[in-house]
Parts: C-alpha cells; structure tokens; sequence
C-alpha cells in the first residue's frame, strides 16, 4: 500500500508542472523612445551615450545628499518612519500567504492515535447482554491531497508568489519615495526659514525707518501720508513675516511625521545656495525605467499574479482528484495495538466534475480576465506616469537655471533701483512712493530669488527619484561618479 502511495504523489508530482494559465507577454510600454530632451538623437547615439552613464539607481542618497543635516533626517526617516514600517510588514503579510498557498503544492502527513471504548445496554444488543468494546488506532495518514492535475494548485501558488514580489517591491518604492519626501520636506522647511528671515531683516529695517519718520512727523518734518506709507511698508513686512513663521511651523511639523520622531540634537544647517546636489543627472532610456523602477515591476508582478489566476479560473472547469489515504495498526486491546496482523490501512482517492454551477465558473474565468486587464491597465499607467515624471523633471532642468540667473539679474537691478530712488529722495528729486515702491520690488525678488533656489534643488531630488534612485545609502565602490557634475546656485 505504502509503494502505492508513493507512486500515486510521485505522478502527482509530475504532472502538477502542468499549468492553463496564458503564457505571459510583458505588454508593450505605451512610451515614446525618447525623452524630450532627447530629441533629435538617433536610437544608435540614444543607447551609446546610455552605456556610458553611470545609473542613477547606483547612485547612493549619502553620495547625492552631502548635506549632514539633511543625511541625519532621512537616516532617521528610514529607522522611523510608519508608512515604511507598514510597507514592511506588509512584505511579511504577503510572504506568508505564499507559504501558506505553496504548502497546497506538497502532500500534508499526520501522525494520530486515536482510543475508544462504548458500552452497548443489553436493550440495544443483539445478544441480550450488554457489550463493552474497545478500539485504538495508531497511524500515518495523508488528508485530501489534490493531485494537481490541470495545475489549480500551482497557479495559485504562482499568483500567491507573484503577488509577494509586487509586495516587496512596492516596499522598495515606498524606500525611494520616503528619501524623497524627506529631501522634498527638508527643502520646504529650509525655504521658509530663508524667507523669513529676509522678512524678519525687512521688518526691523523698516521699522527703524519708521521710527525715525514718526519723529520727523512729530517736529512737522514729514506729511501724515508719508508717515502713513512708512508704516504701511513696515506692516506689509510684518505681515510676510507672520505667513512665513506659519508656514515655516507646519513644514517643520511635517518633516517630523516623515522622520518619525521629535527632531533633536541635528547637526547645523546649511543655505539653500550652498547645497550641493549634481544636476546633471544621466536621464538613460525610456525603457531603463522598466527594470529601475520598483513601482513599475511592482506592477508587473501585479500583472503576472492576475495573469496565473486565469490558470487557475480555467482549471476550475476540469475534474478535481483527491486522496485521503492512511497506514498504520489497529486492535481492540491497547496491549495488541502493534502485535502481527494488527496492521490497517486505507486508500480513498476522490473525483468531483463540475456539472452545473449555475454560471458560477464561467462567472469567476470571466472575472480573473477582467482582473487581468485592470492590471494590464495599471501597468501601463504606470508606465506612463514615470516617463512623465522624468520628462517634467528633465524639462523644468535647464529652464530652471536659466531662471536663477535671471532672478539674480532681477535682484541686483532691484536693490540698484532702491539705491537710485533713495538718492533721488534725499536729493528731492523723486517722490517718498518711489522708494517705497523700490523697496517692496527688492523684497519681492528677494523672496523669490530663494524660492526658485529651492525649485531648483526640489527639481533636482524630482529628477533622482523618478529615475530610480534613492534606494541605496552609498553609491557601490566600483561605479564612478557622474561625470563633472554642477551644482545649483
């Protein structure tokens, strides 16, 4: 019986290799071949330059972020951030559903022993005397073991795997977009800080030159009218100054939720205009973006899932063959559990073909290809967001430098503008508005001038994520650094 057994699992196992699950074909990216700021090259100078470009996703966060302060956050971040934590949990959640779905795939044994005795009345007995009775078993036994042949079970395993895979590397993108977020946060928070301590350097000048315009009104020096733009320009500031101490506040309470933790003993800032990140990051190919970014091979795993799902749909329509076997001895004396001719066994194999489920097996194929084409739609968008990402953040590159330059340009013919105005004042050559008007234009470029510094630096750490990096700490010893990279004003 047991060499029966044996035979019976080893042609199951043979035959579950089968599978009715459609042979998957990766779809087609629905992108052009080039970024935009590819234009114009050929598909031959397109993959020359891309062989000679280190990868972004080889670029380590340490080696792209030098900043100590903003290292420490997202060293931190990683340690303690909750949504990272749940993406991991969430990588033990689906690696113990594919256990738990894979052990379908092998024979279950169990060991049992079981001991009874009853006591028939002599009412109910055939011989008119009550009868006492014994009965102990001791045995292997095999439990409804589906022999897979149309490959159920294995589609159900590959769908449980696929969709471990997708787990994991959703928890990967999760990693890439925490270091952004984190760098993004950070950003924001020093940005507001910069502005407002121009705003805070803006309100105290003023309101020194408010003060001294008070006493000069007071000895009839100065109209009420220009004692009133004085202290209308010193309340402007005052009122820039309180926007930015709140909206510096709040950027600094969301950098907390990202790192995960009160933000203390860091080590000391540095201005957006000295941070140094590389902006000429190498862009690659469109299609670099299928094995680079998790997020889109946590889709295709997805699809990969949902495709083995249709397997296992369709080999709903065929028969479903089970064994429940067993082997051991039996007596009805515990003392003659194991004596000769005391041994037993059972052999139980189970066959059940669907013959009428009221559309139910129809309805769940039909369901697992629309399932299936929801995932193809997923990818496929995907896909597309990415390219778009890279393409917004390789657009906004050049067009933002240029926008520093223009902004400093901007700014230096501002505060001469204030310069000319308060000479042509005191000379009473020019109106008190004029200088008031010159005043506010400096402060308003000023303002901006760090606001588009920060766009910059924000483009950047765009451009890095999107393009896969972010997931290592260190760039590998091996890889060479991009090539002769610039910094950002």
């Amino acid at each position: 019986m047991i060499k029966q057994m044996t035979l019976s699992l080893l042609a199951a196992g043979v035959l579950s290799g089968c599978s009715m699950a459609p042979t998957y074909q990766r779809p087609e990216a629905p992108i052009a071949t080039a970024y935009p700021d590819q234009a114009g090259q050929d598909k031959a100078a397109q993959d020359a330059q891309a062989a000679n470009q280190q990868k972004v996703s080889e670029i380590g966060w340490r080696n792209f972020f030098p900043d100590q302060r903003l290292q420490a956050l997202i060293s931190t971040a990683l340690e303690n951030n909750r949504d990272l934590r749940v993406a991991a949990l969430r990588i033990e959640e689906a690696r113990a559903l594919y256990n738990i779905q894979s052990a379908d795939r092998y024979p279950n044994f169990d060991i049992s022993a079981t001991g009874q005795r009853a006591r028939v009345p002599a009412s109910l007995s055939t011989t008119g005397t009550s009868v006492v009775t014994s009965n102990y078993q001791v045995g292997l036994g095999l439990a409804a073991f589906e022999l897979d042949f149309f490959g159920r079970v294995k589609s159900l395993s590959d769908a449980a795997l696929a969709q471990y895979l997708s787990t994991e590397e959703a928890q990967r993108a999760a990693h890439i977009s925490l270091v952004a977020e984190v760098a993004t946060a950070y950003l924001t928070e020093r940005g507001y800080a910069e502005q407002l301590e121009l705003a805070r350097q803006t309100y105290e000048t003023r309101a020194d030159a408010y003060k001294l315009s008070k006493q000069r009104f007071d000895v009839g020096a100065l109209s009420a009218l220009d004692l009133k733009q004085d202290e209308s320009s010193m309340q402007t500031a005052r009122v820039a100054q309180l926007a930015l101490a709140r909206q510096r506040a709040q950027a600094w309470n969301a950098l907390t939720l990202l790192v995960g933790q009160p933000l203390t003993d860091l080590p000391p800032t540095e201005p957006l205009s000295k941070l140094d990140l590389a902006t000429n990051l190498p862009s690659g190919l469109p299609s670099d973006l299928l094995t680079e970014r998790p997020d889109i091979r946590s889709a295709e795993q997805a699809l990969i899932s949902s495709n083995a799902n249709i397997g296992a749909a369709r080999a709903a329509f065929f028969p479903q063959i089970s064994l429940t076997a067993g082997v051991g001895t039996a007596s009805n004396e515990l003392s003659g559990l194991f004596d000769a001719g005391s041994r037993a066994w059972s052999f139980a194999p189970q066959l059940v073909l669907p013959i009428f489920q009221g559309g139910r097996n129809i309805a769940n194929l039909k369901l697992s290809e629309v399932r299936k084409n929801i995932e193809v739609a997923n990818y496929e968008k995907t896909i597309q967001t990415a390219f778009r990402e890279v393409s917004d953040a390789l657009v906004a590159r050049g067009l933002l430098d240029e926008q520093i330059e223009a902004q400093l340009r901007m700014r230096d013919a501002e505060a001469e503008r204030l310069k000319l105005a308060t000479q042509r004042f005191d000379n009473g050559i020019a109106s008190s508005l004029d200088v008031l008007d010159a005043k506010r234009g400096l402060f308003a470029a000023d303002l901006e001038l760090v606001q588009v510094r920060q766009l910059r630096l924000t483009n950047a750490v765009d451009l890095y994520r999107s393009l896969g990096g972010g997931l290592l700490e260190n760039t590998p010893t091996a890889a060479t650094a991009p090539t002769a990279p610039q910094t950002v004003q």
